[in-house]
């Protein structure tokens, strides 16, 4: 029974992971752009979503819908200021990566100034707290947040997949210069997807509040798992993030339930190193970008 616990708790957990993944392996798939301030785009929608509930007593499941379009905007502005004038230059990935990295300095310390290093959690009232199925217990606000994330998943695959808007993204994550001979507007299609990269991380931000607490530093924590699922899975493949997000859930449990919670990352980064030796394309990295 406790087997069924690990992996039902594991895969809850994986779930968020994923989610919280998805943005950073979609924003590297299309643009080649690693997003060193993902993570703090996180913490950003965790905070909106807190004073959202705090002042509005708005759920942070609806919240996230609120969410979703300014995050849009954001990320929008992002690309334009920060990202664009770095694309096509000399040692781009340097410098995005330096350029992100400042950010991520910037939105860390302007929370901290403006709300304090204090840990804001939220409670959410009514309704069971766990749920019990043959026996696994099962926490409710997870398994909440493991829905949600598993409806957004499909929702983005299916557009990535079967609609014209998805065939242009995967074109220009394959061959951007084929792409533009094709007619595809590559500019548009690269702002598009650093927005909804962004929007879909800071919607997770606003899923995961019940689960985990808000504060200036959040983001470094995701932010690293994020990179071990997205590497793990292979970089630039859709599927292969929900898959790494579901092996690192369950080895931070099982870590969790066997040695402590403070070795979970530990044990996780260990399975990520040895699935890289083994596979340094990672578990889905076969050049496919979805």
């Amino acid at each position: 029974m406790i087997g069924l616990q690990i992996l039902a708790s594991g895969i809850l957990l994986g779930g968020i992971y994923a989610l919280i993944s998805v943005g950073l392996n979609l924003i590297f798939g299309v643009i080649k752009v690693v997003n060193m301030a993902h993570g703090d785009f996180l913490m950003l929608g965790m905070y909106a979503a807190y004073f959202l509930f705090t002042g509005l007593a708005i759920s942070p499941y609806v919240s996230a819908i609120i969410i979703f379009p300014v995050f849009m905007v954001i990320g929008y502005v992002v690309f334009r200021l920060v990202v664009k004038p770095l694309l096509g230059k000399a040692e781009t990935e340097t410098n995005t990566i330096l350029a992100t990295s400042g950010l991520q300095f910037v939105l860390q310390n302007l929370v901290l100034m403006l709300f304090t290093a204090d840990y804001r959690a939220i409670q959410l009232e009514g309704g069971a707290t766990s749920f019990n199925i043959g026996g696994v217990m099962l926490s409710a606000n997870r398994t909440w947040a493991f829905l949600i994330c598993l409806i957004l998943a499909v929702a983005l695959y299916y557009i990535l997949m079967h609609t014209r808007l998805g065939a242009q993204v995967r074109a220009v994550s394959q061959d951007r210069d084929a792409s533009v001979l094709m007619g595809i507007n590559v500019d548009r299609i690269y702002a598009l997807t650093f927005c909804v990269g962004v929007a879909m991380v800071g919607l997770a931000g606003a899923i995961i509040l019940p689960v985990f607490s808000a504060y200036p530093t959040v983001g470094t924590f995701f932010s690293t798992s994020s990179f071990v699922v997205v590497v793990l899975g292979g970089l630039g493949s859709f599927t292969g993030a929900l898959l790494g997000g579901l092996i690192i859930g369950i080895v931070e449990t099982a870590a969790g339930v066997f040695a402590s919670t403070e070795l979970a990352q530990v044990f996780s980064l260990l399975v990520f190193l040895i699935v890289l030796f083994v596979r340094p394309q990672g578990l889905l990295g076969k050049g496919a970008r979805v």
